[in-house]
């Protein structure tokens, strides 16, 4: 029996709220902060959508502005990859716990290459075949760059989608179609975020080491491999599509030139308030986030130096 609408709409409700009882610290690596972090993942779970998603039919000129976006290659193999370490980590996990809820990661992750499978499929977008992807021998490893790489996409992902829908460049309809799975990516950064705080607080001092330049590695990776420069440092060749979209991709969402502090202001907002909905005793990502702030503040700084200077000399 298909779910009814009020089962779609309190699960998708509940998808965006959770709590964990009491008001005690959760402090990072303990078990308590596990089964907290665990439990949202699996309370927050959406059974229905995106699973039941209908494509709403567009008109030409906005299935001509969807079809010419540059991003349904990327899009479909990041998720078969980060499908395929994510399940890889998830069966190489001592921990139930975290094994279950990083595979049930993983089994979304699928979830969504499905959702846009049909979507491509709906709307008669061509896609080049899939290149092949050689996993990681380490699963770590591959799970280290999938979650990190999810941290940085879903952050400009949350400002490009609200761009989006403040601009009304794509129907309301296709936009609010797409917002169980934006809102999912925010569970999963939550759970990688999560994950990685409790992971470093349960290794011992010369683990710990090794693994923090695991970490400096798996960012220099992304660093290069959005400036076009990676090639095999994860085990695959270099990306044959645009992996800077959600740096760049303001204007194929609006039909306006979006400045990008301006744009990456709004990532801060709906950062923020994608992620308000939890407990605050989880952590959040902060690595993309505080270099935006960062970068923003700096930005609003030399305008006003600019301004100021250019005042003084029309004065």
């Amino acid at each position: 029996m298909p779910p009814t609408e009020h089962q779609i709409e309190a699960a998708d409700r509940q998808a965006r709220k959770w709590d964990w009882p009491g008001t005690e610290p959760l402090p990072a690596g303990s078990e308590q902060h596990r089964d907290a972090v665990c439990q949202m993942f699996r309370d927050t779970f959406n059974p229905y959508k995106p699973s039941v998603i209908e494509w709403p039919k567009l008109e030409p000129e906005a299935l001509q502005r969807l079809t010419s976006l540059p991003i349904w290659d990327i899009a479909v193999t990041t998720e078969t990859k980060a499908r395929a370490r994510m399940l890889a980590y998830g069966d190489s996990v001592n921990d139930p716990a975290w094994r279950e809820a990083i595979s049930r990661n993983g089994w979304e992750e699928g979830r969504h290459k499905d959702v846009l499978s049909n979507l491509v499929t709906s709307y008669g977008i061509q896609l080049a075949p899939e290149p092949p992807d050689r996993m990681p021998a380490d699963p770590e490893w591959g799970y280290l760059v999938t979650g990190y790489s999810e941290c940085i996409d879903s952050f400009f992902a949350f400002g490009l989608f609200e761009v989006a829908r403040r601009s009304g460049y794509f129907p309301p309809a296709l936009v609010d179609t797409f917002e169980p799975v934006i809102q999912e990516e925010a569970r999963h950064i939550l759970l990688f975020a999560n994950w990685l705080a409790w992971h470093r607080k349960r290794l011992g001092p010369w683990r710990r080491i090794r693994f923090e330049f695991r970490v400096v590695r798996a960012w220099i990776f992304l660093g290069w491999e959005r400036i076009g420069l990676a090639r095999d440092l994860d085990g695959g060749d270099k990306p044959a599509v645009d992996n800077n979209f959600t740096l760049t991709g303001s204007k194929a969402v609006a039909d306006v030139d979006i400045d990008p502090l301006d744009l990456m202001a709004i990532c801060l907002t709906e950062n923020d308030r994608r992620f308000a909905g939890y407990d605050r005793r989880l952590l959040r990502p902060t690595t993309t986030p505080a270099l935006a702030r960062l970068a923003v503040r700096i930005g609003r700084l030399i305008r006003r130096r600019r301004t100021a200077t250019a005042v003084a000399g029309a004065a």
